[in-house]
């Protein structure tokens, strides 16, 4: 086994968690794994993890061998994208990380026009509840939203993409359409917990004078796609992006409200770690992305309802 191959196995075993995971990653037995372990440790005359029947940890000297190991890795990664770079053909493996129910709606049609636009490419599209770090996931590209806090990233604005609050009209037959932020204290609305951000607070701003309202409402979620079904059931109001509720404001299922107020952007991101800005593949994705991205917007780059 090459010291590539060392390297390679161990940081496998260490990601998996466990040596059953770890096989079921590799496609070999249990018993293989532990016996290529085995033999690592042996050859280097130290013991890198701490087993159980169910996970592994590393020892002190595990986690000094996976620390060179994540470097090594990672230069022969970047060696080979340097090389690779300069090809015009974009081709290789793409691993692409993107919110799941917008994954499945925009991302998943976009990446299956661009495998038949670039069959030497071999995508993985990976969605996910949280986005997934760039640099411990190997993910070559990933769809954000909102503010994008690493400054090891490089990121790309691919669509604007406002937060706006809607409703269904038997909702609003029943109970009114709110005419201000305030009205909505009376209003039923249906809460989106996640990514840590404070519940039921929606900040508005209108001209210059900003207002933060409490919402409250008998239904709530960390489901984005949750949520909104329970709004086209007419359960009550729903602060969305523009492209998730779109297509059902565009057939009249869901009304805007509130328009003249604004809520703060959740603006479309393709990111992508600094060691990947010579690589063919992912200019070439992020480049295709943006050119199907604009065929949905209108001239002023907002949603085209």
């Amino acid at each position: 086994m090459s010291r590539e191959s060392e390297l390679s196995f161990f940081a496998a075993l260490v990601k998996a968690g466990s040596l059953t995971a770890a096989a079921r990653e590799l496609d070999v037995t249990p018993p293989a794994v532990s016996k290529r372990l085995a033999q690592l440790e042996a050859r280097l005359g130290v013991r890198l993890l701490h087993r159980t029947t169910r996970r592994i940890s590393l020892t002190h000297e595990g986690q000094v061998y996976m620390e060179h190991a994540r470097r090594i890795l990672g230069d022969i990664e970047q060696m080979e994208r340097d090389v690779c770079g300069a090809r015009k053909a974009p081709r290789g493996l793409l691993r692409v990380n993107a919110p799941l129910g917008f994954g499945r709606t925009y991302i998943s049609p976009f990446i299956s026009e661009f495998a038949k636009a670039y069959p030497e490419v071999e995508v993985q599209l990976i969605l996910s509840d949280h986005p997934l770090i760039l640099a411990d996931e190997s993910i070559d590209l990933g769809i954000r939203f909102g503010d994008l806090p690493d400054a090891r990233i490089i990121a790309r604005r691919i669509a604007p993409n406002r937060r706006l609050i809607c409703a269904s009209p038997a909702y609003l037959e029943r109970h009114g359409k709110p005419t201000s932020p305030e009205d909505l204290a009376a209003h039923n609305c249906i809460i989106l917990r996640q990514n840590d951000v404070a519940a039921g607070i929606w900040r508005f701003t209108h001209g210059r004078r900003a207002q933060t309202v409490k919402v409250r409402g008998t239904l709530s979620s960390n489901d984005g796609e949750v949520v909104l079904k329970w709004a086209l059931d007419g359960h009550g109001i729903v602060q969305r992006a523009e492209w998730d509720i779109a297509r059902y404001v565009r057939s009249g299922r869901l009304r805007l409200l509130l328009e003249d107020h604004a809520l703060p952007a959740a603006d479309i991101f393709a990111v992508y770690h600094e060691r990947h800005h010579q690589s063919a593949k992912v200019k070439a994705c992020l480049e295709f992305l943006v050119s199907r991205f604009r065929k949905y917007a209108n001239g002023s780059g907002g949603m085209t309802w």
